[in-house]
């Protein structure tokens, strides 16, 4: 017999990020360490390079940093993104919890456990890490940041913004043995800021509580799109609004009683102790935008307001705390950056985020900002360059560009055309997706936006915001109206029992480039932006164009395709099948399977499964479930089996059952003890094309023990 007890993970107390300020005095004395280092590539902000020096930052001044921690099993996310995307695939709409994800493919444990302690090493304090494991925030004093990070910290002024910020003036590095897990660091400088894509042609005089306001009222947008064809309201359905700045409810709510709306009260999610609502910024019309225009195309969907500290480790925080939060299935972006002037390594950080959100479900449009091809005209780099914005050219989200809309006067669709300040063009940063097909862009980086609706201020949407009625445009609004409607669809698709939208661009893609494109898509053919012009089909100003809602949710769902016959990539499908994450998931098991006790020895590791010995009558369980892709004409199950047992004589008195959903594959008993280790082989290719839970079932009679230990488990196909 043993004891049973289980490894607990150490409680992290999570506290918000260390204010900075600015200084320009005191020199600092730190040095990097002398072991071997490796430096982190775009770890400098761009805007270094074209601002002048002051000084160095103060000795003692205090400085917080996000230190990203790697993904694991690249390839394989890659390949799971877009089967899990793609109709007809055994994966399609499988999508994986929070858990099941870091389990697969976020950092372990052990790597975050390196990096805390390598900070508390240089005398750094961790603050939080995130319940995904991709970040570890910390502050220390300068010295000890630069010490940590083998850089040094400066103090400058941006002569285009005339904004004075401290910075690292070379790119940071890390002990080469941190290189393996450690992505990037962010924090370094407080250059970067979030602006909203927002844009106000005029004030609008305030109304009387009776009047009617000016600008696009939801009956306007939602008739013009069909949003009021869908037959779905978005009851059910939780849409995040990612913002970094507050809201005043009474605002919300005159908008909603000036237009006859009811819906769930909008609720407010803390990231790194920001709370902006009891005296919202300048950001506040941004925020009431956001949440005006999902409330008039959803207007039964739940909405959470995620409200983050301005800087590159609040975005980092808040896209991380979205995944791991896992409470919505839509996220609208409104905030944004320019490429250029954006580190590096904080866009991969945040896009790492957007990849777990994909493997979850969550659809994610993010506004193409409001500078046209020139994203850069009111940041650092200026208008002289070719950008576009982030998020939106992340490819794990859905950009959404700007146009000018025409109703009717029965509130149908009229016209449109393309906004000439629309986002839109080519990014330095991001690669094609395998998606981003039909566009008749050549290249291999991705193009921005994907989609767009109405954003021009001059066909602007009246919002109710600091207590008087305004006309407000941008690509701000697109982006929560694409939002709107994918709130809607997902009501519709759980009313049928097909999966959320999930990461929407593959799908989108794939009607665009259907026979259907016509019925399901407004394309915008004319207008421009200062280097591209809308045309028939893609353009960089507009994507495939505006919604025609009712028709793409049809298409959408009854969309679905046959992968091609013969298709199976060589692939191994358990994952922690050696169980050296220390938990079960994604595994299934009774308590106390999943175990690194000393009283039986893993095959390779510490951590292994251990079913039964307690001489009891006792059954214990370990099931995975997974799919094996239909092309495949080889699927074999292997794992390593040592039985442990106090029984004697070849009576089966104690049994392990391996099935394969109800078919049994083999059984094993006592009678089958060993002294080590016995590497077994089942055969599974019958179960092609299907989805398979792959399970373990030990049965242990009334006394003497018997122990089934299970490691390194493994389904490869090919």
């Amino acid at each position: 017999m043993r004891p049973r007890s289980l490894a607990l993970a150490a409680a992290i107390a999570v506290l918000p990020l260390t204010a900075v300020s600015l200084g320009v005095s005191t020199a600092q004395a730190a040095t990097p360490n002398a072991t071997p280092r490796v430096a982190l590539p775009n770890t400098v902000n761009p805007a270094v390079a074209h601002s002048e020096k002051k000084g160095d930052v103060p000795a003692a001044q205090q400085i917080a940093v996000s230190v990203s921690l790697k993904l694991r099993d690249a390839d394989a996310l890659d390949r799971f993104l877009t089967a899990v995307a793609t109709p007809g695939t055994p994966e399609y709409g499988h999508y994986l919890t929070p858990e099941q994800f870091t389990a697969r493919f976020g950092p372990t444990q052990a790597a975050v456990d390196q990096v805390r302690t390598y900070l508390a090493q240089q005398g750094l304090t961790v603050t939080e890490v995130s319940a995904n494991r991709q970040v570890v925030n910390a502050h220390g004093t300068a010295v000890q940041v630069s010490q940590a990070f083998g850089t040094h910290e400066s103090s400058y002024l941006d002569p285009q913004l005339q904004r004075a910020f401290f910075a690292n003036d070379a790119a940071a590095s890390i002990p080469s043995d941190l290189a393996a897990v450690v992505q990037g660091v962010s924090g370094l400088d407080n250059h970067a800021v979030r602006k909203n894509r927002l844009a106000t042609p005029k004030a609008v005089t305030p109304n009387t509580a009776s009047a009617t306001p000016s600008g696009m009222a939801p009956a306007q947008y939602t008739g013009a799109y069909n949003l009021n064809k869908t037959g779905a309201d978005g009851t059910g359905t939780t849409v995040a609004l990612w913002e970094f700045d507050g809201y005043q409810s009474s605002n919300l709510t005159t908008y909603d009683s000036q237009y006859g709306l009811s819906g769930p009260a909008v609720s407010t999610v803390s990231v790194d102790g920001a709370n902006y609502d009891s005296a919202p910024g300048q950001g506040q019309g941004e925020v009431e935008l956001d949440s005006e225009i999902v409330r008039g195309a959803a207007p039964k969907a739940t909405q959470l307001v995620y409200e983050a500290p301005n800087s590159d480790q609040g975005e980092i925080d808040m896209a991380n705390k979205i995944v791991a939060d896992n409470r919505v299935s839509v996220i609208s972006i409104s905030w944004g950056s320019c490429e250029p002037d954006t580190t590096a390594s904080s866009m991969t950080a945040v896009d790492n985020a957007f990849k777990q959100a994909a493997a979850q479900g969550i659809s994610i449009f993010s506004a193409s900002g409001d500078d046209g091809s020139r994203d850069c005209t009111r940041s650092t780099s200026g208008s002289s360059v070719k950008a576009v914005d982030f998020p939106a050219s992340s490819p794990h989200q859905t950009g959404v560009g700007g146009t000018n809309l025409k109703v009717s006067s029965g509130n149908t669709y009229s016209s449109e055309s393309a906004w000439s300040t629309a986002g839109g063009g080519v990014s330095t940063v991001f690669a094609k997706p395998s998606w981003q097909t039909g566009t008749g862009v050549s290249g291999t980086m991705r193009t921005v936006p994907d989609v767009s609706s109405n954003a021009d201020p001059a066909s602007g949407f009246a919002i109710y915001t600091a207590g008087a009625w305004q006309v407000y445009g941008g690509t701000s609004a697109a982006a929560p109206l694409w939002s709107g409607y994918a709130a809607q669809f997902n009501q519709k698709a759980k009313a049928v029992g097909q999966p959320v939208l999930g990461e929407a661009s593959p799908r989108l893609y794939s009607v665009a480039n259907s026979s259907g494109y016509g019925s399901t898509f407004h394309d915008v053919t004319t207008g421009a932006n200062q280097d591209f012009s809308a045309k028939a089909g893609y353009d960089q100003v507009t994507g495939w164009g505006s919604p025609v809602a009712d028709a793409l949710t049809t298409a959408l769902l009854g969309g679905g395709t046959t992968p091609p016959s013969g298709g199976c990539t060589a692939a191994q499908l358990i994952t922690n099948g050696g169980f050296e994450t220390g938990t079960a998931s994604p595994w299934a098991t009774s308590s106390g399977v999943v175990d690194n006790s000393s009283s039986q020895a893993a095959h390779s590791g510490s951590w292994k499964a251990w079913l039964n010995g307690y001489g009891s009558a006792h059954t214990d369980t370990l099931s995975q479930t997974v799919s094996i892709p239909a092309g495949c004409t080889s699927a074999k199950l292997t794992f390593w089996l040592h039985i442990d047992t106090a029984e004697t004589g070849t009576t089966a008195y104690d049994k392990l059952t391996v099935q394969a959903n109800s078919t049994t594959l083999a059984t094993y008993s006592n009678a089958n003890a060993a002294a080590g280790y016995v590497q077994r082989t089942l055969d599974l290719t019958s179960f092609a094309g299907q989805t398979v839970t792959v399970k373990f079932t030990g049965t242990e009679d009334s006394s003497l023990q018997t122990s089934f230990v299970i490691d390194d488990v493994a389904l490869n196909v090919n």
